[in-house]
């Protein structure tokens, strides 16, 4: 169960992420790049104690604006990185920290970052382990992720993580349809570093689903 704590928040951490836009704080842009470097940056066995530092900067930011989702949604993402790279219960305790903080964002601005709360919660949502060790539920995953979708059809973030939903479900077809629709997302001019490592997992799955379509 630990490790698939660890690889599933992990993956979550990853997690899509819409692009910056006007009036987005200066706090939460340094959140996300702070985020960044440790994730694509640092390696694996710093990174814990880098995301437990950085979720406290989080908390701050989020205090400090208490009326932004974007606050909430990075809080989470960033909670989330630390629950991947601590692993074992205290992973699936930073997942339900993460949980609450993305449902908050919904009730404030579904639509911000581009439906991230929505994808977010979604992958959460297939990727943590169901009753009665965890709160996972497919037929939930796909609700979110199908609003995510509805608010971002053309997004990196929200075409992969429908992908990977599927891929797990075993829906092949569709699984390759989305991932191919995410490697066609237009750049994020201000995201080369999470672009590029998006894409690389894009790639990755889409030759697991080709070998299962054989």
């Amino acid at each position: 169960m630990n490790a698939f704590l660890r690889a599933s928040c992990a993956l979550f951490a990853a997690l899509l992420i819409g692009p910056a836009f006007a009036g987005v704080d200066e706090s939460v842009a340094r959140l996300q790049s702070e985020w960044e470097q440790i994730k694509y940056r640092q390696p694996a066995d710093k990174q814990e104690q880098a995301f437990e530092h950085l979720s406290k900067d989080a908390a701050a930011v989020r205090a400090e604006f208490p009326d932004r989702a974007e606050a909430d949604i990075w809080y989470a993402i960033i909670v989330a990185s630390h629950a991947g790279a601590k692993g074992g219960l205290g992973a699936l305790s930073l997942a339900k920290e993460a949980r609450a903080a993305l449902e908050k964002a919904l009730t404030k601005n579904p639509n911000a970052l581009d439906g991230s709360a929505y994808t977010s919660l979604g992958s959460l949502y297939y990727q943590v382990p169901g009753w009665p060790i965890g709160f996972g539920d497919k037929d939930k995953a796909r609700e979110l992720l199908t609003k995510a979708l509805a608010i971002n059809p053309k997004g990196m973030d929200s075409n992969y993580f429908m992908g990977d939903f599927l891929f797990r479900n075993g829906e092949y077809e569709k699984a390759r349809a989305s991932l191919e629709a995410a490697l066609q997302a237009p750049p994020r001019p201000t995201r080369p570093l999470a672009d590029e490592g998006r894409r690389k997992e894009i790639e990755a799955l889409l030759v697991k689903v080709r070998e299962k379509l054989k």
